[in-house]
């Protein structure tokens, strides 16, 4: 019986990497076509019908280029870091709470915050490893704006879990029921969305990948497979912080269709974030995450904070 149960989870396990894998590749035709049409122009058409194969084509390519490695690189260190990057964005979506045979914990907030944290040292390892100075202070730029913004995101996330006084996605998704979260904190469903753009590092906060300043940035060295791999983990992200945004402020429920159509709803305004702002100046995105976004969630929490005292003593 215990075989029969870890075979289907790694079953399970298989196929969400699979379906995460496709998905991705299906965002990035999304989003060429979407940023296409804001161009005025046509985005890939050619490849099959509607240029719908395109992604795969692409992938077939990048896979087949030529590896180069830097002379002076740190080769093991270089050669790994997109793969654990990989690794890192697909882990976290164990976290989310399928309702079928699969991993099933109640601390999937403390997971979620252990995982993204730890994409900062794959980054920073891979700007470090390739020995070029772009490469290097791409990494650092991408660090600093990371760490930044995740003391935001952690507030707030803490807001709300203070508010359902559990660690649990399952309880997560219970208690909005009856009202979306987004209706609770308006300005923190906002804080949240702008944060998750500078934590993907997308427009307008692509700076670890700076074209006009650093020449492409951390992953300036990196061709073929390790280019694609980076590549696939910054769109995995992208799609599980849509997913996250969905259940943390839009009802949460895996169960309906409509949960999947706002998860792509989210991925969209992403997309429309890149075809239509222009990028920020590096002093202005620290400002906004230190002098903005910082106290504005910190008050939030103290609010939720005083507010479930308030509720408890009401009760007590």
């Amino acid at each position: 019986m215990f075989f029969f149960d870890g075979f289907l989870m790694v079953l399970s396990l298989i196929i969400l990497v699979i379906c995460v894998l496709v998905g991705v590749a299906f965002l990035t035709l999304l989003e060429r076509k979407v940023l296409g049409y804001i161009q005025i122009r046509k985005g890939p058409n050619k490849v099959g019908f509607m240029g719908i194969p395109q992604p795969f084509s692409d992938a077939i390519k990048l896979f087949s280029k030529e590896q180069t490695n830097p002379i002076m690189s740190n080769y093991w260190s270089y050669y790994f870091s997109p793969v654990f990057n990989l690794f890192l964005s697909l882990v976290l979506w164990i976290c989310i709470p399928f309702f079928t045979l699969f991993l099933h914990f109640n601390l999937g907030m403390l997971f979620f915050l252990c995982c993204s944290s730890l994409s900062v040292y794959t980054i920073m390892m891979a700007g470090w490893s390739s020995n070029s100075n772009y490469s290097l202070l791409g990494g650092l730029r991408c660090v600093a704006q990371t760490i930044s913004y995740e003391v935001s995101l952690a507030m707030i996330l803490l807001s709300f879990l203070v508010l359902i006084s559990s660690l649990s996605i399952f309880d997560l998704v219970y208690y909005q029921r009856y009202i979306w979260f987004f209706f609770v904190g308006v300005p923190l469903g906002m804080l949240w969305f702008v944060s998750s753009l500078a934590e993907t590092n997308r427009t307008p906060f692509d700076f670890a990948e700076g074209e006009s300043e650093l020449v492409s940035g951390f992953n300036i060295e990196y061709s073929s497979g390790g280019f694609a791999l980076i590549f696939l983990a910054e769109y995995a992200n992208i799609l599980f912080m849509s997913m996250f945004f969905s259940l943390l402020f839009l009802g949460g429920d895996l169960m309906s269709w409509l949960f999947f159509i706002k998860l792509v709803f989210i991925s969209f305004m992403f997309i429309w974030a890149r075809g239509t702002l222009p990028r920020f100046r590096y002093d202005k995105l620290m400002y906004l995450a230190w002098k903005s976004f910082l106290p504005v969630s910190l008050n939030y929490l103290f609010c939720y904070f005083g507010l479930k005292l308030y509720i408890f003593s009401l009760i007590i």
